[in-house]
């Protein structure tokens, strides 16, 4: 998998996260927020090893 690819899989996965935040806002998911807010956690470290290892990817 070339790099471009990787960038663009990651940051298709990351323009999801919006859609998490709002989910865990939700009162009733019960036991369902502590794995929103663990893929939110996972979610947060990959957008952050994307920047890491592609630096032009990060906002400035």
């Amino acid at each position: 998998m070339d790099s471009t690819t990787i960038k663009d899989k990651v940051m298709a996965i990351a323009s999801k996260r919006e859609m998490l935040v709002k989910l865990s806002e939700k009162p009733d998911i019960g036991n369902l927020k502590v794995d929103v807010t663990q893929a939110l956690d996972e979610l947060d470290e990959l957008i952050e090893e994307l920047h890491i290892t592609f630096p032009e990817t990060a906002k400035n």
